[in-house]
């Protein structure tokens, strides 16, 4: 639970263009909270003349920080509670990945700060964010009694983890290259149904660290091929999740988690054509993250239901 609560104050923080709001890491403008006494904040902008003090955005981006690091001391007392009461029905790797994972994850989140942005920072960053969420649901499974469903799910349901895992990717690039807002229009993209645009601009991951990320520095032919590369994904996992789904419906044991997983995807994908129609509104963009988290829980949970049905060796 707190692990989702990060994502969604991440995806809340970057929304509100609040990523760069304590220049420094990882304190705020030098202060372990975030200044308040006018002495203070007299002392902050002396100390970061080229980062004004702005409370409503180093607010968000402390609460995130502490809110992670609070995360990071449980998944380290899991770790130490997993290696003390170590035995076969305890898992060893997945809390110990899951420690490693967020020391890196703290890593991220201060070149997030110290690299101001740049978009392939951002993305890894929240790419980590979904896989520790990710991990912590699987050792929840593991530890948890869960109803079997057939086997014979499990290739499709691969399929649509794939396609999830990818359209999160494909999330993670259009938001840190500022591309959501790229299309204006929805179905079709400025008029078009396949406008110009720039791919080989839009996802060049090679592209060099700049003095300051904020906004984003591509031009609007590149930010289009992000955002339609979002869309064709979005599509993607609609067939793919959808048809998991529907094959869900007709197994007992395995229809209400298809409902869920069905619900879950249909909110999804009227979230995203919201945040066009609407321009983005931060609380639609902000829960398009957070239901695309769950979405992801939900196929990562029919993979295991299905995967763990396999007949033994």
């Amino acid at each position: 639970m707190l692990a989702f609560a990060v994502v969604v104050l991440g995806a809340y923080t970057r929304l509100k263009d609040a990523g760069l709001g304590c220049p420094d890491w990882p304190g705020c403008y030098g202060y372990l909270s975030v200044p308040g006494a006018a002495a203070n904040v007299e002392t902050a902008e002396a100390r970061f003349p080229h980062a004004p003090f702005e409370a409503h955005k180093a607010w968000p981006e402390m609460v995130h920080r502490y809110f992670a690091g609070t995360l990071g001391l449980l998944i380290l007392a899991v770790a130490v509670l997993a290696i003390r009461g170590r035995n076969e029905r305890t898992p060893l790797r997945l809390p110990l990945a899951l420690l490693l994972l967020v020391i890196v994850q703290g890593a991220f989140g201060m070149w997030t700060v110290t690299l101001k942005l740049w978009p392939q920072v951002v993305a890894t960053h929240l790419l980590g964010g979904f896989a520790t969420l990710s991990l912590l649901w699987l050792m929840y499974l593991r530890l948890s009694p869960t109803a079997a469903i057939p086997f014979a799910l499990w290739p499709h349901a691969a399929i649509a983890l794939v396609a999830v895992v990818l359209q999160v990717m494909l999330g993670g690039w259009t938001t840190s290259n500022y591309a959501a807002l790229a299309c204006p229009d929805f179905p079709t993209c400025h008029g078009a149904w396949w406008p110009q645009m720039d791919a080989a601009a839009g996802f060049d991951v090679f592209q060099d660290i700049g003095p300051n990320y904020l906004g984003g520095l591509l031009d609007n032919t590149a930010r289009i091929a992000i955002h339609m590369g979002h869309r064709i994904g979005a599509l993607l996992v609609f067939l793919a999740v959808g048809s998991l789904a529907i094959r869900m419906f007709a197994i007992a044991s395995a229809r209400r988690l298809g409902i869920a997983v069905a619900v879950l995807l249909l909110v999804q994908i009227a979230l995203g054509i919201l945040n066009v129609v609407l321009t983005l509104p931060l609380p639609v963009a902000t829960a398009h993250n957070g239901t695309g988290a769950l979405l992801l829980l939900g196929v990562i949970t029919v993979n295991y239901r299905s995967f763990r049905s396999r007949a033994p060796r």
